[in-house]
């Protein structure tokens, strides 16, 4: 391609892809699917690269970033940043409203222009003849730092203006950092180790002043724009509603939810109710700005110092606040899951007096470096608990103590167990602690542990809470009289259940070792247990070494195994079952000759005579793994009628493809 040609075709792309991202990130109406926008982009970067000297400032690849620079350079705005005067209560508002009205010498309800409040960073974005010249934080109003190449790599900022713009204009807008994009950064942060950010305010102020932009390109940042500073040309726009469609025209994304209202009145309905939806908002809004619409107006009212008269921001109660973390206990979930409680003194946040907040766990603790007596940091965001976000170090009284996981659970007294490389610290006594009880009993009745018909969930809640159920022992020693006297519990239904706990009393060792909850241990692990050991007291006085010689047993599944039954809480409640009559038919150890010994298998499609569960029974019978997927370590996949996708993948292997009829030869 010569020289005329790229640059025409250069043209053509930038143009679309302006056109697309305009559509994307202003008109929220994709045109075309990603990967077209991928690829007339790397088709713009690879003319560009061929022909530079055709590579202009508003090209779309300016947003990947450039060479990192030595420091920030000092810019003047054209026009003032001002600040805004901020109310937190409805008298300040109508205080303000009064002002406005005296000034005006107005007695007619003022029409304001209302908006969220974004809690990000201020930006001042200078265009001249439609292009992106510079953008400049605040800074104190009137200099700002100029960081320009970080804000060019902002995919929802035009870099080049639509039509009808004027020759010379600023325009005022707010850099954030979207919630998710906060959790995802903070999250492979932690992964690697690496300082986290408070809030995603902190995140998009640290993000924007990278010297490198590409960091600032990975970030992921966005940013609304809501005014206009300096401009040339005649007045465009007679209310501040107006000057918001003219934004949006010239291809600026604006701030959502804003409109205007009638009084102040109108703007404490828009407070509420932008205030309800404050949680469920992609980005963080700390509450709402009232503008006088009426640009005349705004202009006759003026400003005091760094204010304008014309405005005011309207704060949520604050989602962070500071107290002193005086003790931590350690609750002990549903599932055993010990998590560190802080009690704190009383403070009052978003509205809430708040004097508990979770530390997560043992591994938060000991990164953000928290201790009692400990001055913190306390966020509460809508209805999530309140969490301890960080320690002020600077305010760490000499006392401070440090925490310290429980030796054993506060509930029960059983031994706590912390896998290496686990966040999560538990109670091992899964079968006696009074905190997991309902959930052990849940998962003790399920229809693949002991298939307890009639014994839903609702029922377990009812046993446990009337006092009836303690242990899933307890389930084998209830009485007709006593069921029939529950709540909802005919004689019959009573009855039933009664025979349906006799039936279960006839299992098999895997589904036991299933029911009593260890983690880590599955029906498939069960059935490896059941039919390497044989019999259950083996598996009890199994040391880790041993249990790691078992097929698919590794170091982790095997902690838990000894974990378990190291524990005398539950070999107590076991061997009450035992007394109870719960037994299993002799288990037939695994043998090395086993037809399908060491060999995995995957399932596929509906079978005539074996449901999906037999059909695993079966093949594990004949000591074989099924695996839920295709890999190389496949050796058969065993098909049915309308097999899905892991057919296509076992042919694409070349791994081999049985019938029913396979299988039904190896079990005769």
């Amino acid at each position: 391609m010569n020289k005329a040609k790229a640059k025409a075709r250069i043209n053509i792309l930038k143009d679309q892809l302006n056109e697309y991202s305009y559509n994307y990130y202003v008109l929220d109406n994709p045109l075309v699917p990603d990967s077209e926008y991928d690829r007339l982009f790397r088709e713009l970067q690879s003319l560009e690269r061929e022909f530079p000297e055709l590579h202009t400032p508003d090209s779309p690849t300016e947003r990947i970033g450039a060479a990192p620079l030595a420091a920030f350079a000092q810019v003047q705005h054209h026009k003032p940043m001002l600040s805004l005067t901020n109310a937190f209560s409805e008298e300040e508002l109508i205080a303000f409203d009064k002002r406005i009205k005296d000034r005006l010498k107005s007695t007619q309800e003022i029409i304001y222009a209302c908006e969220p409040k974004l809690d990000g960073l201020a930006i001042n974005l200078l265009y001249e003849k439609g292009l992106l010249i510079r953008a400049a934080t605040r800074g104190d109003g009137i200099t700002g730092e100029d960081v320009t190449l970080n804000v060019k790599t902002i995919k929802s900022l035009p870099l080049k203006l639509r039509d009808n713009y004027p020759a010379i204009l600023e325009v005022r807008g707010e850099v954030y950092m979207p919630k998710q994009s906060f959790l995802d950064l903070n999250k492979l942060a932690h992964a690697n180790n690496e300082k986290v950010f408070a809030n995603p305010r902190n995140a998009a102020a640290g993000s924007l002043r990278q010297l490198d932009s590409k960091i600032t390109a990975s970030r992921n940042l966005a940013m609304y724009c809501y005014d206009v500073g300096e401009y040339s040309g005649a007045r465009f726009a007679n209310s501040h509603s107006e000057v918001l469609a003219c934004l949006k025209e010239w291809g600026f994304s604006v701030i959502p939810y804003a409109k205007p209202v009638k009084g102040i009145a109108g703007c404490m309905v828009y407070y509420k109710d932008i205030l309800s939806k404050r949680d469920e908002l992609a980005y963080e809004i700390d509450g709402v700005v009232y503008k006088v619409d009426n640009i005349e107006e705004q202009r006759d009212l003026g400003f005091i110092s760094r204010a304008p008269r014309w405005a005011i921001a309207h704060k949520f109660p604050a989602q962070e606040e500071i107290t002193v973390l005086e003790e931590v206990d350690f609750q002990v979930g549903r599932t055993g899951a010990l998590t560190p409680v802080a009690r704190l003194q009383p403070v009052n946040v978003a509205g809430v007096t708040v004097c508990n907040a979770t530390l997560h766990n043992m591994d938060e603790i000991e990164r953000k470096d928290i201790r009692i007596g400990d001055t913190v940091i306390i966020r509460r965001a809508g209805d999530v608990i309140p969490e301890v976000v960080s320690a002020l170090l600077n305010k760490r009284p000499a006392t401070a103590k440090r925490i310290h996981l429980p030796k054993k659970c506060p509930i029960c007294g059983s031994h706590i167990e912390r896998i290496e490389e686990e966040a999560i610290a538990r109670c091992t006594g899964g079968l006696f602690c009074a905190a997991q009880r309902k959930a052990a009993i849940k998962h003790f009745a399920s229809r693949k542990a002991m298939d307890i018909e009639g014994l839903g969930d609702k029922l377990v809640e009812q046993l446990v809470d009337t006092g009836l159920v303690n242990h899933v022992d307890d389930l084998y020693k209830l009485n007709l009289n006593q069921l029939s006297n529950l709540e909802r519990m005919a004689e019959k239904s009573a009855q039933n259940l009664l025979e349906a706990l006799e039936k279960s009393k006839i299992t098999t060792l895997s589904r036991f070792l299933f029911a009593l909850g260890i983690r880590e241990v599955g029906e498939s692990t069960g059935r490896v247990l059941a039919q390497h050991y044989g019999e259950l007291e083996l598996i009890a006085k199994a040391s880790i070494e041993e249990l790691q010689s078992v097929h698919d047993i590794g170091p982790v599944v095997a902690a838990r195994i000894t974990s378990f039954f190291a524990e005398p809480h539950n070999l107590m409640v076991i061997k009450s079952l035992r007394q109870l009559g719960i037994h299993w038919p002799k288990v037939k150890k695994e043998s090395k000759d086993l037809l399908l010994s060491g060999q995995t298998v995957a399932i596929t499609g509906s079978f005539t005579e074996f449901s999906r569960e037999e059909l695993i029974e079966k093949l594990q019978a004949l000591g074989a793994k099924v695996s839920s997927s295709v890999s190389q370590k496949t050796s058969f996949v065993l098909a049915g009628e309308s097999p899905g996708s892991k057919l296509d993948k076992a042919r694409e292997l070349n791994i081999p493809v049985k019938d029913e009829k396979y299988l039904k030869n190896l079990l005769i």
